[in-house]
């Protein structure tokens, strides 16, 4: 909502923090679709490699073996991991729904339009079977040939 300077503010305090949901969106979209790519599988193999390497090799341990700091790190990971998924699964489930309003739309148009025109070709098939043929009226001009014809003898 954007502030007009010719009304007062509204001095409200507010309690929870303003975000906008939009953007909050899309930058969940885009941190799922890398969670789903290759490259992060390797990025994140290489930050475990890496972590355990040096906290077996290095004289400096600054979390020794079972690695409860590295398991608490990706426990953290998956647990932003999972809504993030989960809120870009449900703004592709509302794309679809609406692409899917519109196609039913342009779908209902469309089977409108083909019984139009096909209403329009069985209406133009009765029309030109009504019409007389160049066969037809060959014979109705010979049968009066014929009549003309058969009065002169």
């Amino acid at each position: 909502m954007t502030e007009r300077l010719d009304q007062p503010r509204d001095v409200t305090m507010r309690l929870r923090p303003h975000y906008d949901p939009e953007a909050f969106g899309r930058l969940s979209e885009q941190i799922a679709r890398f969670l789903g790519t290759a490259r992060f599988i390797v990025y994140m193999t290489v930050f475990v490699s890496v972590w355990v390497s040096w906290n077996v090799l290095a004289p400096f341990k600054f979390d020794p073996y079972p690695y409860i700091f590295l398991t608490l790190m990706l426990s953290l990971q998956a647990s932003y991991a999972a809504p993030l998924i989960l809120l870009a699964q449900n703004r592709q489930s509302d794309r679809d729904r609406v692409q899917y309003e519109q196609d039913r739309v342009a779908a209902d148009r469309t089977q409108a339009e083909i019984e139009y025109l096909t209403r329009e070709i069985a209406g133009l098939r009765i029309a030109i079977g009504e019409m007389a043929t160049r066969d037809y009226i060959r014979s109705e001009l010979q049968h009066l040939q014929e009549e003309l014809g058969g009065g002169d003898h």
